[in-house]
């Protein structure tokens, strides 16, 4: 089952410790890297002058990206043959960023796909209700994934078989229905934090016949009488609709609860699987809680009853995001009776930092504006031991460890490779009209230019101008004052007028964001159409620029990712109960571009196992 290499790696690297060096080395050292991975700030892109795309990249890269069409520039980052490249009408490619193409082709972990069987099996109709495509393609490779490592262990270990996956952060729990459906008929505890989709999973475990709705008495002449009574709402109040139903109803004990106060049990039969859910947050991978909870509860068959066996559990997680990944992957250690882990993270900026913010070693990384307020603010201070980096190479490489920021995480999150033109130009255009409203912004005097370092009471709206007679700062040395939008309405999109007209609107009327309205109202109300398109004409021309960053930031990210996943194989690696560890894609990247599985597998001493009763 493990592959040949435990990393799947590209590039000519003779082993993995030696991609590993190679990796931690280019990442540590390679300013451009850490430029376009967490130095360089879209919402900045037009604040300063001449601009990002003339601060930020070599003067001998600028002829060649500016005239090169943007997707045929994407093929040249992520498909062509470099030794093999077609340039008919564009300037030489200069040395230095062939080089800088090769090193993250090189670095970054391969996505390539291929199924292990021609056919897989099909999930039922009943347990496909509510998944789309892409859940589906992910549900059903996964499952199939888990089945077979499952049996591989169990040929490995003495024939011992794996008798429960432990689902972490289970959503609506589709995997776990699948894996507890025919042809796997697996044991799964589901475990969700948020009770409303445990709710929505038990209600698709009845319609897959992994759970038996509860039986009720009902009497529909009693309840068209209890309407009468009641009102048309009578669930509105619920002490008034029991003086109705025990004046109505008497003490014939009928039961008058609605749907969603209905309770299922657990469809147990000999052979089939089931699912069991454990509701709570996690907060490390302690699982001892968790653990104490299987089985209990149910209802088993007199056979089952009577047979003693030992817990052997498989943590496995499809997407579990930011540090719910690392408690994931940490349980191996943590609990006795979990003997494996499958897990495929996602949302790399839900993750905390272990090291805190990067130092001033790392100038490209520090906090900018963008990350002083907030949430953001908040976790990059803390030092959670729970964030990253997990293993202890990463930790303490060169004394300082490795850093990354909310923006190179963020950018980790994306899937270049499977950017079209048509959705190419819809998120190129979105990214431009938000630059250029911060410099309307900026203009008008909503925002101020905040240097690095400034206390945070400094950032606030009421700060006070710069400096006019200092030097003045460089593209890495100050920031504008973020001013958060979120989402508009798709015609807001339509056009820059449309969409500054659309956040101006946002930012006076919703009492979500009233904070902003005095502010808006006093420097924004008057633009008129004239202005807005003075304003495009003159930036207009610079929108390649933007697009040539964004593509080589989501382009360059893609180690930001396999170092985040090295990083979760390192530290299994790291473990002496862990007998092996590895990584392998396990979607195909167009339809799940985080397809990523970390696995480890503990020794068969690898410790204690608890012993329960069915």
């Amino acid at each position: 089952m493990m592959p040949s290499k435990p990393l799947p790696y590209n590039g000519d690297f003779a082993s993995p410790d030696e991609y590993v060096s190679s990796l931690l080395h280019f990442v540590y050292t390679t300013d451009i890297f850490q430029i376009l991975c967490g130095g360089t700030h879209i919402l900045d892109f037009f604040t300063s002058r001449p601009g990002l795309f003339h601060t930020v990249l070599p003067l001998e890269w600028h002829a060649f990206l500016l005239q090169c069409d943007i997707m045929r520039l994407l093929n040249i980052f992520m498909r062509d043959d470099l030794s093999n490249l077609n340039l008919d009408g564009l300037p030489e490619l200069p040395s230095s960023l062939y080089k800088y193409i090769k090193s993250i082709r090189d670095l970054s972990l391969s996505r390539e796909y291929t199924p292990s069987k021609e056919v897989l099996p099909v999930l039922p109709q009943t347990v496909r209700v509510g998944m789309k495509p892409k859940k589906i393609h992910e549900v059903k490779n996964f499952a199939d994934y888990i089945d077979r490592l499952s049996e591989n262990i169990y040929q490995e270990n003495n024939g011992e078989k794996i008798t429960h996956y432990v689902d972490f952060g289970s959503g609506q729990n589709y995997l776990g229905r699948a894996l507890a459906s025919e042809p796997y008929n697996r044991h799964v505890v589901a475990v969700e934090g948020r009770e409303n989709n445990v709710t929505a999973a038990r209600g698709l475990d009845i319609t897959s016949g992994l759970a038996i709705k509860e039986k009720v008495m009902r009497n529909k002449k009693l309840w068209n009488k209890i309407l009468e009574a009641g009102g048309p709402n009578p669930h509105d109040n619920p002490d008034a609709l029991v003086d109705t139903v025990k004046k109505v109803a008497g003490s014939e004990g009928f039961d008058f609860r609605p749907r969603e106060q209905l309770t299922s049990d657990i469809a147990i039969q000999e052979g089939k699987g089931y699912v069991q859910y454990v509701s709570g947050r996690l907060d490390s991978g302690d699982l001892s809680d968790v653990v104490a909870k299987i089985d209990g509860g149910y209802k088993s068959s007199s056979s089952q009853a009577k047979e003693q066996r030992k817990l052997k559990l498989m943590a496995i997680s499809i997407h579990s995001c930011g540090n719910l990944s690392h408690y994931a992957i940490r349980s191996l250690t943590l609990n006795p009776d979990i003997r494996a882990i499958a897990i495929v993270g996602c949302c790399y900026n839900l993750m905390t930092e272990k090291l805190g913010p990067p130092s001033y070693k790392h100038a490209y990384l520090r906090p900018t504006l963008q990350a002083l307020n907030g949430r953001v603010g908040r976790e990059s201070s803390r030092f959670d031991p729970q964030g990253f980096p997990m293993s202890r190479q990463f930790s303490t490489y060169k004394d300082d460890g490795i850093r990354l920021n909310i923006t190179a995480r963020m950018m980790a999150c994306q899937a270049p490779r499977n950017w079209g033109r048509l959705d190419s130009e819809a998120f190129f255009s979105r990214h431009f009209y938000r630059a250029v409203l911060q410099k309307i912004f900026l203009d008008r005097g909503v925002v101020k230019i905040i240097h690095h370092g400034q206390s945070e009471d400094a950032s606030s709206s009421s700060t006070t101008a710069v400096d006019e007679t200092a030097p003045a700062p460089g593209p890495f040395e100050m920031s504008t004052q973020p001013v958060t939008i979120g989402g508009l309405r798709k015609q807001c999109y339509s056009s820059l007028k449309a969409y500054i007209r659309g956040c101006i609107e946002k930012l006076t009327t919703s009492t979500e964001y009233r904070r902003y309205a005095d502010v808006m109202n006093e420097k924004m109300k008057d633009i008129t159409d004239e202005e807005i398109d003075a304003y495009e004409a003159e930036f207009l021309p610079r929108k390649k620029e933007l697009c040539v960053i964004w593509s080589l930031m989501a382009f360059s990210a893609m180690v930001v990712e396999s170092l985040i996943v090295t990083d979760r194989w390192m530290f299994l690696r790291e473990q002496d109960e862990v007998k092996s560890a590895w990584v392998e894609t396990v979607f195909d990247y167009a339809e799940s571009p985080r397809n990523l599985v970390v696995v480890g597998v503990k020794r068969e001493d690898g410790g204690d196992e608890r012993v329960t009763t069915n």
